[in-house]
């Protein structure tokens, strides 16, 4: 098979523009570019890429890499499997939120509650369960419950009657955090039971290495099948699928990726059971965006509203949901974090939280003006704002250099957003 990477005009059209029609290239489907062209098909490909502003996640992976390097230079025990496990820990509570934030991100919008929504959440769950004594699952569902009628609130303001995103969540913010000291009373902090629910999010660990080497074969299998079967349905429709042997090799390199993971674990205290419970909230929120039709509305929304309501979409409902949405994660953040400190204080949700969840988002390459991203961005994004945190934490480095290290790694980020955006459009792809 053969492609033909000129466009041809037919032969009774008048062509006003010969050097341009002669310049003219046909979009080629890269899977199909690989399969004729072997490994030249990927270095060509590559090239386009570059060339349309099309970076993926490159950018974030490269400097994640950096960061290691320097602060292991720096410090041999940044890269120790204890200082790497409890990194992974200490990341979820804010990728939980930051996972909420790309829904937002991707309708173009910003949710500005979900610091203020993660701290009502983790005073919910303490007041029902150690003040009142209320089962600890049924304070944990209504602690979560708390964030997505939150989250529906503020999208209700938004969608229904028009109130600007900004305006509306950063009323939410303040409202929430008085509420939040409200229901704590004059103690202002609650601890939690040590041996508990919540408290056992992020201290908990499976001490057997089968488990760690059990979740890095299903997550590789899972992959593989995936792929696979996705690439058969392609073909059977006639449409343009990866080679076989392009398939192999990404699971071999997620393979080495995740059982290098797995080795880390193990030589610590165990798989944490934070890090399982994010993963399937990464692998369930993907599959919701990229394989539903509820994800194709959000990305519909996020590339032109009027669009979508000229194509049948009801962006009012998308709107409220996703807002639901944020606020739902912002609460399960919110427990993660309390899991981590052992209590609920009046501090909960303030400081820098709000800031690097969305910082978290944006890092990991979802787009600030709307319709691109994905939720593994959250798990690369906040990896790097933790990493950061712990390099420096561990040179002694005072807070205030940490929020300029992180506000100038954001700024960034946000620069090259900006700058792949208007290459795309240049590239026609935007």
């Amino acid at each position: 098979m053969s492609i033909d990477k000129t466009s041809t005009p037919p032969e009774d059209t008048v062509v006003e523009n010969p050097e341009a029609a002669a310049k003219a290239v046909t979009a080629v489907d890269p899977r199909l570019l690989v399969r004729e062209q072997g490994f030249t098909g990927y270095v060509t490909e590559f090239k386009r890429k570059m060339k349309a502003g099309d970076l993926g996640a490159i950018p974030v992976v490269i400097g994640l890499a950096i960061i290691w390097i320097i602060f292991q230079s720096l410090n041999s025990n940044f890269l120790t499997a204890g200082n790497l496990s409890d990194i992974s820990v200490a990341m979820v509570g804010t990728g939980m939120i930051a996972v909420g934030i790309v829904f937002v991100l991707l309708l173009g919008e910003i949710d500005l509650s979900v610091g203020s929504v993660s701290g009502v959440a983790g005073a919910t769950f303490a007041v029902l369960n150690i003040t009142h004594g209320m089962s600890e699952w049924l304070a944990f569902v209504l602690a979560i419950l708390t964030g997505t009628v939150a989250g529906a609130i503020h999208g209700f303001v938004f969608a229904k009657i028009g109130v600007p995103a900004f305006a509306v969540t950063l009323a939410g913010l303040l409202f929430w955090n008085g509420f939040m000291l409200q229901i704590l009373g004059d103690s202002g902090t609650i601890n939690l039971n040590s041996d508990g629910l919540v408290a056992k999010l992020t201290t908990y660990y499976f001490p057997d290495v089968a488990a760690a080497y059990g979740l890095a074969l299903a997550v590789t299998v899972l992959y593989f099948l995936s792929s696979y079967f996705g690439n058969k349905r392609r073909e059977a429709a006639g449409v343009p699928s990866r080679p076989l042997s392009e398939t192999i090799l990404r699971t071999a390199l997620l393979a080495v990726l995740t059982f290098a993971v797995a080795v880390v674990y193990n030589q610590y205290k165990g798989l944490p059971l934070a890090v399982v419970i994010f993963i399937a909230v990464l692998l369930i929120t993907d599959f919701v965006l990229r394989r539903t039709a509820y994800g194709r509305k959000v990305f519909a929304l996020g590339g032109s509203v009027e669009a979508s309501r000229r194509a049948g979409i009801n962006v009012a409902a998308v709107r409220i949901s996703v807002f639901a949405v944020s606020g739902t994660f912002a609460a399960i953040g919110g427990l993660f974090i309390a899991s981590k400190i052992a209590s609920a204080n009046q501090g909960a949700g303030g400081g820098d939280l709000l800031m690097n969840a969305i910082a978290a988002a944006v890092i990991g390459g979802t787009s600030l003006f709307g319709g691109r991203g994905r939720t593994w961005n959250a798990l690369l994004g906040v990896l790097v704002i933790v990493s950061i945190q712990y390099g420096l934490a561990l040179e002694g480095i005072a807070s205030p250099v940490q929020y300029m290290i992180t506000g100038g790694v954001l700024l960034a980020t946000v620069v090259i957003d900006a700058v792949t955006r208007k290459t795309q459009k240049t590239a026609g792809r935007a």
